[in-house]
């Protein structure tokens, strides 16, 4: 496997880090800049909402730029954005910093996405999406760990400069250790988002939509779930959080392994059932720590063992528009994760905290049908992608 995979695999960690990493520090934030609880839980949605429209934008707007030139610059532009947060007196500034990261960091993860497959043979694709999709799902779930030690310990700002410090480091290893990388030749962005009229296309991301939300509308109130269940002080919710982290890692290496020798569908399907069935398991564990923690990580691998094989699958399914498919994948991903994040708080205001598992569940099993539907639809007419 070409190392610059797992540098690519590293950045992307680091730039992912900040859409979550503050999560467990909302109270900590409300207090300082005065504002509501609402109002600093917006800073998590406002950055997964950005993250998942600028996404494929970006990706057309920059189609033709040499992508080691486009990394450094949009690297120096992610710095910015967190060292406006580190500093910010104000809600104001704050939220201006963060939508700074979240555009120049929506690009960023969505580069290393498509490059990290074209730096490797075509059997080892899935493993080297896996590979990255390890440091987007790590960072995801060990961010907010993470965060609420530094936040604990110091300030909400520290997880900020610490993210400001890593970005730096990228932004000298990718100048010294990447070679330039070209764009792949242009398709026309008609052409590329007419690829969503295939129903192959379109359900594809509608799964990847459906078993994030239902992913979501859990982890995001773990916090919650884990004090009304279990009764878990702040020791035991930071060990579990990064339980969850080091399975959800392992979990997107696992995928893309399986999804060059299993094949794409069957591993996503499998995924699928298993996920859909834990989350519906886990509040009935609660009980018995040791059959808690196997869920637990069970849990973690599932939710981002789908991921890398997705990606593989759209690569497969429309090759000639594969960076816009794996952007738009992407783009499913984090719309998944703010419409959970939200509707998840309707109904942790309304039900006990087990009715978020529940629901989580019957989103990933609804998956499992527009995956389906997916597999079932012809392949798309390959000369509608190459006029």
């Amino acid at each position: 496997m070409d190392k610059r995979v797992y540098f690519l695999m590293i950045v992307s960690f680091i730039v992912g880090m900040v859409e979550l990493i503050i999560s467990g520090l909302l109270d900590l934030i409300a207090k300082d800049l005065n504002v509501s609880l609402g109002a600093a839980g917006f800073l998590v949605t406002i950055f997964s909402l950005i993250f998942a429209i600028a996404s494929p934008i970006l990706l057309i707007m920059t189609a033709k730029i040499e992508r080691k030139k486009l990394t450094l610059n949009f690297l120096i532009l992610f710095l910015l954005g967190n060292i406006i947060s580190v500093i910010s007196p104000t809600y104001a500034i704050l939220l201006t910093g963060r939508i700074i990261s979240a555009f120049s960091g929506a690009l960023l993860i969505i580069l290393c996405l498509v490059m990290a497959p074209r730096l490797v043979e075509p059997k080892y694709r899935g493993r080297a999406i896996g590979i990255v999709s390890m440091g987007v799902s790590g960072s995801l779930v060990l961010g907010v760990p993470i965060g609420l030690m530094l936040g604990e310990m110091f300030s909400w700002r520290a997880p900020f400069v610490l993210i400001s410090i890593l970005t730096a480091f990228s932004i000298i290893g990718v100048y010294l250790w990447m070679d330039r990388v070209e764009p792949s030749p242009s398709v026309p962005i008609g052409v590329q988002l007419a690829t969503l009229k295939s129903r192959k296309i379109l359900f594809a991301h509608i799964t990847t939509f459906l078993y994030m939300t239902g992913h979501s509308v859990l982890y995001t109130y773990l916090k919650p779930f884990l004090q009304e269940s279990m009764d878990f002080g702040a020791t035991w919710i930071s060990i579990i959080f990064l339980i969850f982290g080091v399975a959800a890692v392992s979990g997107g290496g696992i995928g893309g392994t399986l999804a060059d020798t299993l094949g794409t569908k069957r591993t996503v399907i499998s995924a699928i059932v298993l996920f859909g069935m834990i989350m519906m398991i886990i509040p009935f564990t609660t009980g018995i720590m040791p059959i808690f923690i196997i869920s637990l990580i069970i849990w973690g691998i599932m939710s981002w063992a789908i991921s890398p094989a997705m990606q593989s699958y759209l690569i497969e399914s429309s090759p000639e528009t594969a960076d816009i498919q794996q952007s738009l994948s992407n783009s499913s991903l984090h719309f998944g994760i703010a419409v959970g994040a939200f509707f998840g708080g309707i109904i942790i205001g309304q039900f006990s905290t087990d009715a978020n598992a529940f629901i989580g569940g019957i989103l990933i099993i609804a998956s499992l049908a527009s995956m389906y539907i997916s597999m079932k639809s012809g392949n798309i007419n390959k000369s509608t992608t190459t006029n």
